[in-house]
């Protein structure tokens, strides 16, 4: 840097002794011209020899400016470290800065990274997706809201699924729900909607006793189906659930063991809540 900033300053002094030694014939030719006498010169020589002097002069005092001192690059200074025991909050003080960068980006980015933390679905999305928006339904009690699995099993009593309740609760929230089953005498019928009041479905829930049917044989719940048109049918038996695949939209065949697809529209799961991801 030093070797180069000399040579600058030694070919500028060349270059102002040069216009020097210039000047110096040019004043001495003008002063011949002087002794001439001014008569014999007309006006544009004069204007001429004026219009030389003041460029010659202008140069001159733009060569003799001062050219602006370069820039001093801040010395580094170099941290001392003494023999004696450094405090923790030295070390944070002397810590590089590439790793204070590094672990302000890190947190930055931790904190990127929770506020766009996909949002778990509530179980009332999750039920609207899996039916497809649909706005009625028509559900078997036994084996699906109901522990029981036969018609004689309610004559002694119905007992409600707790595991059910809150699918079977957000179901009512948005559609249209009909329960069915076949029962074999009056008895049956008390049993099964004590049961699903002391479960809170009528309270909790959009469901009305009315909307719960009873009737005597398979083929009466097959007619229920079909009257009331729904969007899904739930039920535990292939034949009702084969027969009604070319009337309903879609079914849901619940059964433990994972039948064979019998038509597009028909899903299969080992339980109604299992369907909906809730086990």
């Amino acid at each position: 840097m030093a070797e180069t900033s000399s040579s600058l300053s030694s070919s500028k002094d060349e270059l102002i002794q040069l216009i020097k030694r210039l000047g110096t014939y040019l004043a001495f030719k003008m002063s011949n011209l002087f002794s001439i006498s001014l008569l014999k010169l007309d006006p544009r020589s004069v204007g001429a020899i004026a219009g030389l002097a003041v460029a010659i002069i202008f140069t001159y005092r733009l060569m003799r400016s001062p050219a602006a001192p370069p820039r001093r690059q801040p010395k580094r200074q170099t941290p001392t470290t003494s023999s004696s025991a450094i405090s923790p909050r030295s070390n944070a003080t002397l810590m590089p800065s590439g790793v204070c960068s590094s672990s302000e980006d890190l947190s930055a980015q931790n904190v990127v990274d929770e506020f766009f933390q996909p949002v778990k679905p509530t179980l009332g999305q999750i039920v609207r997706q899996k039916l497809s928006e649909g706005r009625k339904v028509t559900c078997r009690l036994l084996g699906v809201i109901l522990e029981e699995s036969s018609p004689e099993e309610l004559q002694k009593q119905a007992t409600v699924k707790s595991s059910v309740l809150d699918v079977l609760l957000e179901i009512t929230k948005f559609c249209d729900l009909y329960l069915m089953e076949r029962v074999i005498d009056d008895e049956s019928e008390k049993n099964v909607l004590l049961a699903l009041e002391n479960a809170g479905i009528f309270t909790s829930g959009g469901l009305v006793k009315d909307k719960v049917l009873f009737c005597s044989t398979e083929n009466g719940r097959t007619s229920f189906v079909r009257q009331l048109e729904p969007d899904w049918h739930i039920d535990t038996n292939p034949e009702i659930v084969s027969q009604l695949a070319r009337f309903i939209k879609y079914q849901l065949h619940v059964s433990p063991a994972r039948p064979e697809r019998t038509a597009a529209n028909v899903f299969s799961s080992p339980s109604l809540e299992h369907f909906f991801g809730c086990v």
